[in-house]
């Protein structure tokens, strides 16, 4: 049976990956923040995301080890 969380959780691994470094290299734009209270959404969404992809990972390798 296909497992569906491999490829959805190296999905949003790379994406979380991709947007903190967005909000890395854009942290001392403070014009671009101004909308956001000052607040580097980038940084945290992209950290949440990959937390999820992550556990998305974790989830997947644990259903194959169980095969």
């Amino acid at each position: 049976m296909i497992d569906i969380r491999y490829p959805i959780g190296l999905f949003f691994s790379i994406i979380g990956c991709l947007l903190f470094a967005y909000g890395i290299s854009t942290m001392h734009n403070p014009g671009l923040y101004e909308k956001s209270l000052g607040v580097d959404v980038n940084i945290w969404a992209g950290l949440l995301i990959f937390l999820f992809g992550l556990v998305m990972l974790a989830l997947s390798k644990g259903v194959r080890e169980k095969q």
